[in-house]
């Protein structure tokens, strides 16, 4: 049963029963959580799939043209990742790491907030944008070091090493999923017995397919975000709220 009508303190009551009874908890966390935090999500009114399209993995691989396109949203990307800071949802997930009964914590985000936050446990289902990849002899070194490159004007800069192809370490459109994160966010999916699901529409496939797993198995569920999310039905609690807060509140 969600608890679509209660009021927003009932709600935090009713999240804390829901913890108080549980012992293996992971989190999952979407674009909400970054939003909150001044970073532009694909989707919404003025998000970057409004500036740029998307350039699949292929189209990277194969046109310098689009390497380019897709290294100016990346420069204008990691300016503002390099200037936010953790919310008060990804400080209260960080916290609640110390808690014995806290198995791990799944995202989609590239930012790394949640381990500037503290985290440690952390599965980046899509990568991380606070790296580069060079797709030829897979060295990866910190993004700074090519952020400064392309702020001295390189649009699609190489790998110094070898000459491959330069890459932050995120998973473009088209590109599979790193299986083993994969199959380990299932298996945490599968073992827990709540999952608290937090700024994420639910929609992108195969990491929405978590909650599902994890309440199939038996799991309590847990969603938190400012929309409603096709698996509202199936949540034991879903809440429509800023996600901080609620998150501040809630989490001991």
């Amino acid at each position: 049963m969600a608890y679509m009508n209660a009021l927003p303190d009932e709600k935090i009551r009713r999240f804390q029963a829901l913890l108080a009874d549980a012992r293996r908890v992971v989190f999952f966390t979407g674009a909400g959580m970054s939003t909150e935090c001044g970073i532009s999500d694909y989707r919404s009114q003025g998000g970057l799939w409004q500036r740029y399209q998307p350039v699949t993995f292929q189209e990277f691989l194969e046109d310098e043209d689009k390497r380019k396109e897709y290294w100016a949203r990346k420069k204008e990307m990691f300016g503002t990742i390099r200037a936010a800071l953790p919310g008060p949802g990804h400080l209260a997930m960080a916290r609640f790491e110390t808690s014995p009964h806290f198995l791990g914590l799944i995202t989609q985000n590239i930012d790394g907030l949640h381990a500037r936050a503290g985290s440690k446990k952390i599965l980046e289902l899509h990568g991380t944008n606070l790296e580069t990849l060079c797709l030829g002899c897979e060295k990866t070194e910190d993004f700074e070091i090519v952020y400064a490159r392309l702020l001295r004007g390189e649009e699609a800069p190489r790998c110094l090493a070898c000459g491959g192809l330069l890459k932050p370490n995120t998973i473009s459109f088209g590109q599979e999923l790193d299986a083993r994160t994969l199959y380990t966010a299932f298996d945490w999916a599968a073992q827990c017995d709540l999952m608290i699901c937090a700024g994420s529409s639910l929609v992108v496939q195969p990491a929405a397919s978590l909650p599902r797993r994890a309440k199939e198995a038996g799991a309590g569920l847990v969603l938190i975000n400012r929309e409603p999310t096709p698996l509202d039905p199936l949540a034991d609690l879903a809440v429509h709220t800023d996600l901080g807060p609620f998150l501040n509140a809630g989490l001991p």
